[in-house]
């Protein structure tokens, strides 16, 4: 699904690289979720993987282009902001070429927020919004799901509500997930795979193994 090999990116196009000879591969219908601490380039990675950066060096495969994004939310709508959610979707489906309208009810279904369509937008709640960007970015029955910090800006109750979404999207629909994540518990719980990044190298571990690793097991 991705292959990474020897990649190397810095923001000044020179040595020394932020991300230096990374290579890992990600198998389809994984759910990766990518930890470390402030300033270890996850959200760096997702940009290269989503062509928005470009390394020096090294290269990213994708066997499909059809890749969703939810990048961390932003309160861009306050509760005056005349855009309803369908309005909002519409102007994606528009944007992305997509004919058909009931792709706009069929991803709000996904995401358990039919009911909301004709709700302005800055009327929501902080959860309710993150639910309509992950409608947005699968809107065209996207392969791969790309997030940054989703449970940035909600509470408990709506973080579990949308870990308990994108789990179903990844084992009902086969959508392959990458998500950076700040909360290890919640990448645990969630996640076939956690990708650790640390001075500029990064190592993918079934979540199992990284279980054990943090355990002091050998694995």
């Amino acid at each position: 699904m991705i292959k990474i090999k020897d990649l190397c990116f810095s923001y000044n196009n020179s040595k020394p690289y932020i991300i230096d000879n990374l290579s890992l591969n990600i198998d389809k219908e994984s759910y990766v979720s990518i930890i470390g601490a402030n300033g270890s380039c996850k959200s760096t990675l997702i940009k290269l993987i989503l062509n928005l950066l470009t390394p020096q060096k090294g290269s990213i495969n994708l066997t499909s282009k059809k890749i969703g994004y939810v990048p961390q939310i932003v309160e861009s709508f306050n509760s005056s902001f005349p855009i309803t959610v369908w309005e909002m979707l519409n102007a994606h489906r528009n944007v992305l070429k997509i004919k058909d309208k009931e792709s706009i009810t069929e991803a709000l279904k996904k995401v358990d927020m039919l009911e909301y369509k004709n709700s302005l937008i800055g009327n929501l709640s902080g959860g309710q919004k993150q639910k309509i960007f992950i409608a947005r970015a699968i809107l065209a029955n996207e392969d791969i799901l790309i997030l940054d910090e989703p449970s940035t800006g909600v509470d408990s109750k709506s973080m579990k509500e949308i870990y308990g979404l994108i789990a179903s999207l990844n084992k009902k629909n086969g959508v392959t997930v990458i998500s950076v994540e700040h909360n290890l518990e919640t990448a645990l719980q969630n996640s076939s795979h956690i990708l650790t990044m640390e001075n500029g190298f990064g190592t993918l571990y079934t979540s199992e193994e990284y279980i054990r690793r943090i355990s002091n097991v050998s694995i």
